[in-house]
């Protein structure tokens, strides 16, 4: 098996203590005495690692170290196995010696439990913040209210934050050892890399009144004409880009199934072996024609968990 246990940004120790975050009182006094993440969106979220920590560890600051006024926009993330609160802000990031810029796409699955539930959160809410400040409901500005976690108007109206869920799906052949295949799609919309070509598991929003499972079905058949069996939930995680629920599944097809890609969605779709696949994610090339060479989802993702699941501990040479 690959180790993995949970998908890379499903971790956290964080006690989120929701009852605290309409307690005007105990916010002002754990915002004197908490620790501090910093975000800055005019760097896509980005945030700062210390350069000395193996596996990176996020920066904290204090209230102190911050500039004046960075209460007024503080999220409050919760509260640590220590007792001690944690905020996130959204203000630029400090030039710091021994420290270096990330974003949650290049340290997410390095980060511990602690931190990565800690960033995962704070962006996910940074994002949400940033694409309401208007009332969908009268178009009136809206404000930051409940320490981060609601925005309410003029009049009252309240919004809450939401996640847009939407289904990923390794489809497989159901064939174990080396020769059994998964199906993987290139999106249309994905930018071009002379010698690369990016290929990972279909995916797709849930829409109105439909379930995760029927949004597989629905997702597969649009996008490359094959019907899927078996279909198994194995994990989710959020997906902070800007803001939703990847829900990912399994699910078995017929490899001798014609594959017809809808080309506004998918360039290229095709069956690759684990031999293949673990090939490539042991840094070898392969050829994906015109080229070009096969390169596999950021380990961020859920869909190269996915892909760990399915390889279920076999690389080109045999089980590990």
């Amino acid at each position: 098996m690959s180790g993995e246990v949970a998908p890379p940004l499903a971790r956290s120790t964080l006690d989120r203590a929701a009852h605290r975050r309409t307690d005007r009182v105990w916010l002002a006094e754990a915002w004197l005495r908490g620790r501090v993440l910093v975000l800055d969106s005019t760097a896509e979220g980005r945030t700062l690692v210390r350069t000395d920590a193996n596996p990176p560890a996020l920066v904290l600051f204090g209230a102190d170290e911050l500039p004046a006024g960075s209460e007024a926009g503080a999220m409050f993330l919760g509260v640590e196995e220590d007792g001690v609160p944690i905020f996130a802000v959204d203000v630029p990031l400090p030039e710091l010696a021994g420290t270096r810029v990330v974003g949650l796409r290049d340290v997410g699955h390095l980060l511990d439990d602690r931190d990565a539930g800690l960033y995962t959160t704070a962006l996910a809410l940074l994002n949400w913040h940033i694409r309401h400040v208007y009332s969908s409901v009268s178009g009136a500005p809206t404000e930051m209210d409940e320490a981060g976690w609601s925005r309410i108007d003029r009049d009252g109206d309240r919004v809450w934050p939401r996640t847009d869920p939407a289904m990923i799906v390794l489809v497989h052949d159901g064939v174990p050892g080396l020769e059994g295949r998964c199906l993987l799609g290139n999106n249309a919309a994905w930018p071009s890399t002379p010698g690369q070509r990016r290929f990972s598991c279909l995916a797709g929003y849930i829409e109105p009144g439909e379930s995760a499972e029927a949004a597989v079905l629905r997702e597969v058949r649009e996008e490359v004409a094959v019907g899927v069996d078996d279909i198994t939930y194995v994990g989710s995680q959020s997906w902070p880009f800007p803001g939703s629920l990847m829900l990912g599944f399994l699910a078995t097809a017929d490899p001798e199934h014609p594959v017809r890609v809808d080309p506004t969605e998918i360039a290229y779709a095709r069956w690759f072996t684990r031999a293949e696949i673990g090939a490539a994610l042991a840094g070898r090339a392969v050829d994906v024609g015109g080229g070009a060479r096969l390169v596999l989802p950021p380990p961020a993702s859920i869909a190269l968990f996915l892909i760990h699941r399915w390889l279920d501990g076999w690389v080109e040479a045999g089980p590990r």
